[in-house]
Parts: C-alpha cells; sequence; structure tokens
C-alpha cells in the first residue's frame, strides 16, 4: 500500500488498463486516453428545463391520440397561464403530467437516446476549457436562465435552431483546437448546457419568458440522410474526401485556422478547397458557404488585435473592442460545443451506431444567424476604420438604423459599450467642470495654453467631428456652455460655490445598461438632463455676474459715456475741453485733461453714477499726427478687466472707440455750427453800419443754414435711428438672455449694428471718406466766417475810431480831420472794399466744394443697400435742391423710386 500511494492516479489508472485487457502499456494509449476522459466527465442524465418542448410535446401526444380540441384548447389555456403569472414552476407542472401521461412501456426513441448520450458526454467542469470566461458583475444577463430551451432542443434531436446570441464580458481569444490535442470542455455540466450552445439574445430575464417568441422550435432531422463517420483506411488518399472530413475541417476554418483540405487562399482571399482535392461539387459549394464565417471572423479578429493593445485608441475605442470581444466569446462557445460533438462521436458513434448529426448541410442551418451577425460586425469594423471617441460612435449608431430587430439589438448592445466612456465624460464636464481626455474622444477640447482672460473665448471649443449622432447640435453647446460656466465660476469669477450646490447631480451612467436606458430615451431624460444643468448653471453665473460685478451697470456706462448719451455731461466736458483742444496735440498733456474730466463729472448727473462705474472713466490721447489738433487725439476711455472683460473685451472695446471718435467729431461740428450761428447773431446788429458786407455775410448766412440742416439731420439719424434702436434691441436681448453667450452675442451684434450704419465698415468707406470730407468743409467754413469777422470788425473799430477823433476835434474847435488823414481814410476803406470781392470769391468757391460733395454723398445714399440709409438721403434734400443740381441724383432717386414701387 505504501507503494501504491507513492504512485499518481494516472499511473495507477494506466496499470489497472493493462490489468483488465492484459495488454502492454503501449498497447492501451487508446482505452487509458478514454479512461481519463470518462473520469475526468461526470456521466449523468439531464433534463433540460425547457417549457416549449414539453408543451410542444404533450401537444403531440393529444395529436397521436386524435384529439385535435384537447390540443387546441391546451394551447389556448397554456397561452393565458403564461400572461397570468400564477404557476412560478410551470415546466416542473407541465413536466410532471408530461411523464404521468406516458406508458412506461413505451421504449425511447433513438434520437432521444442520442441526445441524452451527446448531454452525458459533455464534461460538468467548465474552467478547464480555454474558452471560459466569468462574466463581469456588471453584465449578468442571465443567460443560463433565458435560453434553457435550446439545450433541451439540441439534447432531444441533435440540432438547435441557433438563434442570436447572448452578449457577455470580453473574454480571451480560444487556443486553436488542434487535432489530437484534448477537446476543451464548453459547458459547465447538463444543467447549464443551454448557455453554452447558442448566441441568443433574450427579451427578458425571466425563465417564463423563454417561448415560442424568442426561441425557435426544434428544427428536428432536417435532412433525410446523413453519412456515418468512418475510420481512414490506407489507400483511401487518392479517394473522394468524405462530409466527416470537411465537418472536421470546417469546425477549424470557423475559427481561422487552416484545415487538411479547406486553406486559405492569399490570391482569392478567401478559404478554398484546393482543386486537386476529390470532393463532390454539392459538398464543395456547401463548405464555401460556410467557410465564409472564417473569413469574417479573421477580419473581425484581426481588428480586434491590432487595436486592443493601442493605447491611443482612447477608451470609447477599448469599449467598441470589448464588444467585439463578448460576440467573439459566444462564436466560440458554439464552437466549442460543436467540437465536444465531434468528439463524442468519434469516441462513441461507431460503437453506438448511430448517424452523425454534424453534417455540412445542418452546419449550414446552424451557422445562419452566426454568420449574419458576424457580417454586421466585420461591415461595422470597415465603417469604424480610422475613427476614434465620438466619431467611432456615430459609426456604431449609424448601423443601429435597421429593420432587423435582431441586428437592432446587437448594434444598442454595442452602442450601449462604446457610448459609456462618452456619458462619463459628459457627466463629469457638466457636474463637475472636469475633462479628463488624455486620448482627445469627447467632443469638448480644451486648450491648456490659453490664459484665464480668454477662457470663455479661447479655452474650450467642440470638436464636431467627436460629436456623435444620437447627440444634437444644440444638446453640444449646452454641454460645452455648463462645463465652461462652472469653470469660469472658479477661475475668473473666483467663486468657491460647489457645483453641487449650483446644479444638484443626478445618476450618472455607472455601467453599460444605464447607458443604453439613457440612449434608449434622448429626447425625454437625457434632454431633461441637460436642459436642468444648463438653466441652472446659466442662471447661477448671470447673478454672479450682475450681483458681484455689475455687468448690467458697465453696460449702461458704455452707452451713457462712450456712445455719448449723457447730454449734459457731454456737453459740459466740451466746453471745458474747447481751450485745450483747440491747441496742436503735442502740446497736451494727459493729466490736465484728466482734471477737466472729473470736474465736468463733479458739474453734471454724472457725479450720481456708482463708484465702481466712475473710477473707470479715463481720457486716452490717440497716436498724434502731424497737423493734428486736440481735437483729433482726444478720446474717452472705460477701463475693464476680470469677468466683465469676457463680455467687453479688447474687439469690443476697439469698436467703441472708433464709434466714440465719429460720434465724438459728428458732435464738435454740431457744436461748431452753434459756434458759427451764435457769431452771426450777435455780429448782424455790429455789421449793419457796413452795406458793403451785406452780400458776403447774406452768403455765410445761407451756406451756414445747408450746414445745419446737413448736421441735424445726421445727429437725427445716429441719434435716434442708430444708437437708440439698436441699443433698445440689445436691453431686450439682455433681459432675455439664458446664458454668458446670449449676451455676448447681442452685444457683438449691437456693435456690428452700430458700425455698420454709422457707415465705419469697410463696405462704407467712401460714404465716410466723403462724411468727413463735409465735416472738414465745416471747419474751413468756420475759419473763413472768423476771418471775415475779424477783418471787418477791425475795420469797424477802425472807422468807428475815425470818427470818434473826428468829432472830438470839433468840439475842441479844430477841424476835424485833415486832408491827409481823410485821404488816408478812404484808401484805408478803398483797400477794404477790394478785399471784399475775394472773400466773396472764396465763399463761393467753399460753397461750391460743399455742395459738389453733399451731392456725391447723396449720390452713395441712393445706391446703399441699407434702407435707412437711402431714406436719410430723402431727408437731406426733402426739397430736392440738390437734385436740381446733379443729374445722377436725379437717376438714382428716380431708379430708387421705382424699386420702390414695384417692390409695392
Amino acid at each position: 500500500m505504501a507503494t501504491l500511494d507513492q504512485k499518481s492516479p494516472n499511473v495507477l489508472l494506466q496499470s489497472l488498463c493493462c490489468r483488465i485487457t492484459g495488454k502492454s502499456e503501449a498497447e492501451v494509449a487508446h482505452q487509458f486516453q478514454f479512461a481519463v476522459r470518462v473520469i475526468g466527465s461526470n456521466y449523468a442524465p439531464t433534463i433540460e428545463r425547457d417549457e416549449f418542448l414539453v408543451t410542444e410535446k404533450i401537444k403531440k401526444e393529444l395529436l397521436k391520440q386524435r384529439r385535435e380540441a384537447d390540443a387546441a384548447l391546451f394551447s389556448e389555456l397554456h397561452r393565458k397561464l403564461q400572461t397570468q403569472g400564477v404557476l412560478k414552476h410551470r415546466w416542473s407542472v407541465l413536466y410532471l403530467l408530461l411523464i404521468l401521461a406516458e406508458d412506461p412501456r413505451k421504449p425511447s426513441s433513438r434520437v432521444g437516446n442520442y441526445g441524452a448520450v451527446f448531454a452525458q458526454a459533455l464534461p460538468r467542469d467548465a474552467h478547464s476549457t480555454p474558452f471560459y470566461c466569468t462574466r463581469p458583475q456588471s453584465l449578468a444577463l442571465g443567460y443560463g436562465e433565458r435560453c434553457a430551451g435550446l439545450s433541451a432542443s439540441m439534447a432531444t434531436s441533435g440540432i438547435s435552431s441557433l438563434g442570436v446570441y447572448t452578449l457577455n464580458g470580453p473574454t480571451p481569444t480560444p487556443q486553436s483546437l488542434l487535432a489530437g490535442q484534448p477537446l476543451p470542455s464548453a459547458v459547465g455540466g447538463a444543467s447549464s448546457l443551454g448557455s453554452r450552445l447558442a448566441w441568443a439574445l433574450p427579451t427578458s430575464s425571466s425563465p417564463s419568458a423563454v417561448g415560442p417568441a424568442t426561441i425557435r422550435p426544434p428544427i428536428g432531422p432536417l435532412l433525410s440522410t446523413t453519412r456515418a463517420l468512418r475510420p481512414r483506411q490506407d489507400g483511401d488518399a487518392a479517394d473522394e474526401v468524405s462530409e466527416a472530413a470537411l465537418v472536421r475541417d470546417i469546425l477549424y476554418v470557423f475559427q481561422g485556422i487552416d484545415g487538411k483540405f479547406v486553406k486559405m487562399s492569399a490570391q482569392d482571399n478567401c478559404y478554398k478547397i484546393d482543386g486537386k482535392v476529390l470532393v463532390n461539387k454539392s459538398l464543395r459549394d456547401t463548405s464555401s458557404r460556410l467557410a465564409e464565417l472564417g473569413w469574417l471572423h479573421n477580419k473581425v479578429r484581426k481588428y480586434t488585435d491590432a487595436r486592443s493593445l493601442d493605447r491611443a485608441f482612447g477608451l470609447v475605442g477599448q469599449s467598441f473592442c470589448a464588444s467585439l470581444h463578448q460576440e467573439l466569446k459566444e462564436y466560440y462557445r458554439l464552437l466549442s460545443v460543436l467540437h465536444s460533438q465531434l468528439q463524442v462521436e468519434d469516441d462513441q458513434g461507431v460503437n453506438m451506431c448511430t448517424e452523425s448529426t454534424l453534417t455540412l448541410r445542418r452546419l449550414l442551418v446552424w451557422m445562419y444567424d452566426p454568420k449574419v451577425r458576424l457580417k454586421m460586425l466585420a461591415a461595422l469594423v470597415d465603417f469604424c476604420q480610422g475613427r476614434k471617441g465620438g466619431e467611432l460612435a456615430s459609426a456604431v449608431h449609424a448601423y443601429g438604423k435597421t429593420g432587423d430587430p435582431q441586428m437592432r439589438a446587437l448594434v444598442q448592445h454595442i452602442l450601449s459599450l462604446v457610448s459609456h466612456p462618452i456619458l462619463n465624460f459628459l457627466y463629469r464636464w457638466i457636474y463637475d467642470g472636469e475633462l479628463e481626455d488624455t486620448y482627445h474622444e469627447f467632443f469638448v477640447a480644451s486648450d491648456p495654453n490659453v490664459k484665464t482672460d480668454r477662457l470663455w473665448h479661447d479655452k474650450y471649443s467642440l470638436r464636431k467631428s467627436m460629436i456623435p449622432s444620437f447627440i444634437t447640435m444644440d444638446q453640444a453647446r449646452k454641454v460645452l456652455l455648463i462645463g465652461k460656466s462652472i469653470n469660469f465660476l472658479h477661475q475668473v469669477c473666483h467663486d468657491r460655490t460647489p457645483p453641487g450646490k449650483i446644479t444638484p447631480a443626478s445618476k450618472s451612467a455607472d455601467t453599460p445598461k444605464d447607458a443604453a436606458e439613457l440612449l434608449s430615451d434622448l429626447e425625454g431624460a437625457f434632454q431633461e438632463k441637460i436642459d436642468a444643468a444648463y438653466f441652472d448653471t446659466s442662471k447661477y453665473l448671470l447673478d454672479v455676474l450682475n450681483r458681484n460685478y455689475l455687468l448690467l451697470e458697465h453696460l449702461q456706462a458704455m452707452r451713457r459715456y462712450l456712445l455719448l448719451g449723457q447730454g449734459d455731461f457731454i456737453r459740459h466736458l466740451m466746453d471745458l475741453l474747447k481751450p485745450e483742444l483747440a491747441r496742436p496735440a503735442t502740446t497736451l498733456y494727459q493729466h490736465n485733461l484728466t482734471g477737466i474730466l472729473e470736474t465736468a463729472v463733479r458739474a453734471t448727473n454724472a457725479q450720481y453714477d456708482n463708484v465702481e462705474v466712475l473710477k473707470r472713466l479715463d481720457v486716452r490721447l490717440l497716436e498724434v499726427s502731424p497737423g493734428d489738433t486736440g481735437w483729433d487725439v482726444f478720446s474717452l476711455d472705460y477701463h475693464v478687466d476680470g469677468p466683465i472683460a469676457t463680455v467687453f473685451t479688447r474687439e469690443c472695446m476697439g469698436h467703441y472707440l472708433r464709434v466714440f471718435n465719429f460720434l465724438w467729431r459728428a458732435k464738435r461740428m454740431e457744436y461748431t455750427l452753434t459756434d458759427i450761428w451764435k457769431g452771426q447773431m450777435c455780429n448782424a446788429k455790429l455789421l449793419k453800419t457796413m452795406p458793403e458786407l451785406s452780400g458776403v455775410l447774406h452768403q455765410c448766412h445761407i451756406l451756414a443754414s445747408e450746414m445745419v440742416h446737413f448736421i441735424h439731420q445726421m445727429q437725427y439719424y445716429i441719434t435716434f435711428e442708430v444708437l437708440e434702436c439698436s441699443w433698445d434691441e440689445l436691453w431686450n436681448k439682455v433681459q432675455q438672455a439664458q446664458d454668458l453667450d446670449h449676451i455676448i452675442a447681442a452685444h457683438e451684434v449691437f456693435l456690428d449694428t452700430i458700425i455698420s450704419r454709422c457707415l465705419l465698415d469697410n463696405n462704407s468707406r467712401s460714404l465716410l471718406n466723403q462724411l468727413r470730407a463735409i465735416f472738414d468743409q465745416i471747419i474751413e467754413f468756420q475759419n473763413a466766417q472768423d476771418s471775415l469777422y475779424r477783418s471787418a470788425l477791425e475795420e469797424l473799430a477802425l472807422q468807428l475810431q475815425f470818427e470818434e477823433k473826428k468829432k472830438q476835434n470839433e468840439e475842441e474847435g479844430q477841424w476835424g480831420v485833415t486832408a491827409e488823414q481823410e485821404a488816408e481814410e478812404k484808401r484805408r476803406i478803398r483797400e477794404f472794399q477790394e478785399t471784399i470781392p475775394k472773400m466773396c470769391s472764396q465763399l463761393r468757391i467753399l460753397t461750391h466744394f460743399y455742395q459738389s460733395i453733399v451731392q456725391q454723398f447723396l449720390v452713395l445714399l441712393t445706391t446703399s443697400s441699407d434702407e435707412s440709409l437711402r431714406f436719410l438721403s430723402f431727408r437731406l434734400d426733402f426739397n430736392e435742391h440738390y437734385r436740381a443740381r446733379e443729374p445722377r441724383l436725379r437717376a438714382s432717386l428716380g431708379a430708387t423710386r421705382g424699386r420702390r414701387m414695384s417692390n409695392i
């Protein structure tokens, strides 16, 4: 006994085989292997819990007894019993009734016995197979409970209707099942045989759900004739290849392994039988059709092998590979069952004198659904080549638009796995503002080189190519805004409120099952989550900007100061600045102008503005050009920083500066014409004593009136039609804005509108040049009139002085004037009168030049595409004064009116 204890069980078993057979160890090798397989397997009869099969047997028994009415009644009662769910163990009750009804003296059928033997031949230890892989806990689909009906079908008839296979977790690829190697165990036992036989995608996890709607009835003996396996004889090499040999080869080809007769042809890129091999034509054709599964398998396997080790493929890509591994795993489970059946037939089929259940035609039927699914996977792999991240999810989603419910369910499951990382990215972004996208798979991109002051505009953006097709552009924009708002609050506004208090985080997609549920209701639950986070976060951000950073007050300050909306302040500022701005620009000092600005603030209603606003108001001097005066370089400035600089960007402040310079220049023209009118009114009575000036003064009054009309109409257009209307639209949009982007967009539209309608855009450059030329003529006219009045007043003063001296001399009893003094006085008067025609000529030239510029300006206005500018031309020439002088203007106005009438 001590010697026996030291020997291994294998040695003892081999010794037992030798003693029983009376042969040597070399001669009992086959028996020894069979004995090891028998000991390793637990032979026991099995009964599969297939409710559908039991009901079918009961109905068949009733039909055999010619009780058709009872069979129909039984079918109806069984259907009602399934819908009510009164009994939890319906199969047990039905099986008991079937057993009680059977005649114990009746022998069992040969096919049923063979099915039992086939079930017994399968080892119980599932962990001995290289295909075994524990299903992840997160994907517990109840495979064994859902597909139990299939195993009984195979055990009874040897043939099963192989439906759609179950989707489980990823599994390692099986090792090649080479001839001569021990076959792997495909199933854990008789009770779990159904979970290993078929690729089935059940619609319910309840065992009672398995019925005619989800499992096809057993096919039964499909073919009338099958070839029995025969041992290979010497000298058969030149004979025709048997179907059994082809079946064995095909099973290897299913795994992408070349068989003895069926091999991969590199030239034709397919598996085929060599033309030199003698094979029946029908068998050759059937083998070629079956070999397509090996080609499809290789295509999918090649993709997964290449991508599984590629880290740059990202989480979405790895999820896609994992879903493909799941499909291949179920495919391998089916192949392991077929190999096990083939092994049983090799070992026991001949001794039992039974026919083979593995034929090419039966394989063609059994592998139909797996072939369809592999075709779908291969097409999906082709379509997904070169894609990653959201683009890969879009490709998978596109394949889900099919009318085949099984294929749609397959793609939906793959999509749930593929979209799981994307939804995790999304929830981290909208609830925490965190973006951990190492492989650039998410549709929100971040630029780490952007500074904080440009965070809102430049740091985060949408990768349009990575937006999954099941997410709309509006949803993607909201997702971007939500996370961007959270980061803006933390980094720019320095708001430390936790994101959970801004918007409560809902349940995220923790598992692919959660992702699948969310994807099934994209317009419902998913949209509600996005909308809730969007509205809560955006509202909180706007509240912070208005409450802590006075966004709306700064916006109104821009309107009052930079757009000259505070009339009393602007008028008083011009009065104070007039002496300074009349000097050359090079002699100005900013601190002096700043002091004048503060004085104007304290003297007007501007002093009641918020201190935060007034301290940002400042003076700015533009770049000086030769010959510039203070009027040309002076500008108001408004300092912005922090969060409000997101709305008032450098580009926006540049637009404000351009508009301010234009409005300041137009306001200066109004101010200048006011001075011209005041000068005319004040000097009118003084110069009545000089009738020789009446003509030139009349000319001045007429030209001044033309200029005043022009400037008043331009001021009305700028103030009311441009600024006030645009401001009202802006303010309404700001009050209705739902997020910061809406405010920024409305503000940009406001600036673009006033830039365009104030003739400051590129399309209005010619109009602006003409308008500036008109402004220059007004300044020239002011200088000419000032020179005229200065000369006239000097002459008037000398004449009055001469008369006063003459009167004084007469009062003293002397001659009023001498002949020499009188001659000198007449000479001086004559010289002055000689200058009057020159002044008239200068005024006529100035008038003609001014009117020609105005006429050209009107022509450009009438041909403008902007309707408000065309209406401005009507107001400027309301009495058709310029139209009578300019033929082009008559043609333009006529064409414009014709177009307007045709539109009416």
